[in-house]
């Protein structure tokens, strides 16, 4: 049994590594020069006026990445496409990234792929929210398939450390991978209805989770009544939830993540290490460990199953096949 594990995590590594190898950050030097550019223009101007675009960007990500790979497979439309899955309720910036495809295709027609586009739209949506930036390896083929049932696997908030360790170890990523991306909720927020259950009856006594700080549990209750419709926004980082930065992982910490799947990573051995290692590392804004960390992290997650040859295309519209 040890030699057939052994034997799959090498062929996952090697597949890895042969991914990378296809990817690369001048893979558009002279067929399209101008794409990080319009890109980050495009997202620039949209944050300037609607900061929770980036958050967005982030979720949309890592919600393609995670099925059926970084394929730009998330960005199509249709009745029984991978947005309309339960799992993807409320995914947003999809504007953003029709709106730089559309002037690459006045500027580079048929050569820039959607899935590319996604990738480096969310590195600047994190540098501009203060966090780090990072080269993009590029060359990825937009995906040619799009099914809600596809999406039914992704990591949920209401599942243990042990579940998403699995989903994560399946697409070749590790606990430091696990909490390193997790810490994406630096920024943005959640409808009440995904953690609400925490607050009422968390336990078979009728009583709240008892993992969540008593201060913040009184905040909580207030923002999330019990009778309430569950769709109340609140803060994923309480204090600094515009900010880039490593106050995530304090709160996690402390007691006040507001998700069960992210307070959870302080109740296991290996999670809490990490968890307790950004929190500890501080430097102005964000912390020196997970500033270096979370691109890392990044790029590897970029290079899950990207398509090549025949199994992929280069999308004229974003949310539509060719």
């Amino acid at each position: 049994m040890e030699t057939k594990v052994l034997c799959l995590l090498l062929v996952l590594l090697m597949l890895v590594i042969s991914v990378q190898s296809q990817l690369r950050n001048s893979f558009y030097a002279s067929s399209c020069p101008v794409v990080e550019g319009i890109v980050r223009s495009t997202v620039q101007t949209r944050f300037n006026s609607d900061p929770t675009i980036a958050p967005r960007l982030l979720r949309l990500n890592f919600h393609d990445c995670f099925v059926q790979g970084c394929d730009a497979s998330v960005l199509i439309l249709g009745p029984s496409s991978e947005r309309t899955a339960f799992t993807n309720i409320g995914l947003k910036g999809f504007e953003v990234i029709d709106d730089a495809k559309a002037k690459l295709e006045s500027s580079c027609p048929g050569v820039v792929s959607c899935a590319d586009i996604l990738a480096l739209a969310t590195r600047d949506a994190v540098d501009l929210s203060g966090g780090p930036s990072w080269g993009v390896p590029l060359g990825r083929l937009d995906g040619k398939r799009s099914l809600a049932s596809d999406a039914l696997n992704l990591p949920s908030p209401f599942e243990s450390v042990a579940i998403h360790r699995q989903k994560f170890a399946a697409k070749g990523l590790n606990d430091h991978d696990l909490v390193t991306l997790v810490g994406a909720h630096t920024i943005g927020q959640s409808d009440c209805r995904f953690f609400q259950h925490r607050l009422y009856n968390f336990t078979p006594t009728g009583n709240s989770d008892p993992s969540i700080n008593q201060a913040s549990l009184a905040e909580l209750q207030t923002l999330c009544p019990k009778n309430g419709n569950g769709l109340n926004k609140v803060a994923l980082d309480k204090g600094s939830q515009t900010k880039f930065d490593v106050s995530f992982f304090k709160n996690i910490r402390d007691g006040n993540g507001v998700l069960e799947s992210d307070q959870r990573l302080w109740g296991d051995d290996a999670t809490r290490a990490i968890v307790q290692n950004y929190a500890g590392n501080i430097r102005g804004l964000f912390g020196v460990r997970f500033n270096f960390d979370f691109p890392k992290a990044m790029i590897k997650m970029s290079s899950i199953d990207v398509k090549t040859g025949s199994n992929g295309e280069i999308r004229k519209i974003c949310s539509r096949f060719n």
